[in-house]
């Protein structure tokens, strides 16, 4: 490795990727570096299964109940971007978008207390929870979706 760089990146989260991206885009030469198997840092998403399993040292494999490996992709830290945030323009501007996916989520899991729990994503799924009505008759669903509608 005799070659010269203008700027070495240690680690591959979401802030050393931007670092590197602008860095280069800008014109100098990088070199960005992981001591992981992996890209994202702590911040990565881990698949399939098994390797979640090996990442947390946990002594068994998966239970056969939970399918395949390769079906889970486990995000050690969940990653929302907001469409027209700085975040995203950021990403647009160094052309790392080249690189990933923007995908609607589909459903989003919590684990606490040795459980895990569904975030409701829906009215459907969030109306049923045990929370007392602001409204009568439904006003506060209605408030709502208007809000949502001229957000």
């Amino acid at each position: 490795m005799d070659e010269e760089y203008d700027v070495i990146v240690l680690g591959t989260g979401l802030t050393e990727c931007i670092l590197s991206g602008i860095m280069s885009v800008n014109g100098k030469k990088v070199l960005h570096m992981d001591r992981n198997p992996y890209y994202g840092g702590e911040s990565s998403s881990i698949t399939p299964l098994e390797e979640l399993y090996k990442r947390f040292e946990l002594p068994d494999s998966p239970p056969e109940s939970m399918g395949r490996g390769r079906d889970w992709n486990v995000d050690l830290i969940p990653k929302f971007l907001m469409a027209n945030g700085q975040l995203v323009k950021m990403l647009l501007y160094t052309e790392v978008t080249r690189y990933l996916d923007f995908k609607v989520v589909e459903g989003s899991f919590v684990y606490k207390g040795g459980k895990i729990y569904k975030v409701p994503s829906t009215e459907t799924e969030a109306l049923p929870l045990p929370v007392p009505p602001l409204w009568p008759g439904g006003a506060a669903s209605r408030i709502c979706q208007v809000c949502v509608l001229h957000l």
